[in-house]
């Protein structure tokens, strides 16, 4: 298996948690580094996309989704490990779920959002 920044290990780990926020700084620190690589920064936006939907911007969530499949969809099936095949699936499954015609909503509102399925990431043998 190829050796990966140790951020990017965290990143699983922090990923499937659902601390998204945290996934955040880890692949932004990997991607300052090496700002061509769009595959991190399609990561990185995915992360952004749920963290938003987390607290009720739901345009936002909606908005980083489409960007992030941008980025991501070129890397498929796989790359850095990681199986791309089922992560534009999970994409395009919350962008199916993500409501179109709300773009925030209160805090105190978020548990009437559709729940966006689960996703588990894990590393495989490239």
């Amino acid at each position: 298996m190829q050796d990966y920044p140790m951020e990017y290990y965290q990143f699983f780990i922090r990923f499937n948690e659902g601390d998204y926020y945290t996934c955040h700084d880890l692949l932004e620190d990997m991607w300052m580094e090496e700002k061509g690589n769009l595959f991190l920064k399609g990561l990185l936006q995915m992360t952004v996309a749920l963290y938003h939907y987390s607290y009720g911007n739901v345009k936002g969530a909606r908005v980083m989704m489409y960007v992030a499949l941008e980025y991501l969809q070129p890397y498929r099936p796989g790359h850095w490990g990681l199986d791309l095949e089922k992560v534009v699936n999970f994409i395009q499954d919350c962008l199916f779920i993500i409501p179109e015609d709300i773009d925030a909503i209160p805090y105190s509102a978020i548990g009437s959002l559709p729940v966006l399925p689960s996703l588990f990431l894990f590393l495989e043998d490239d």
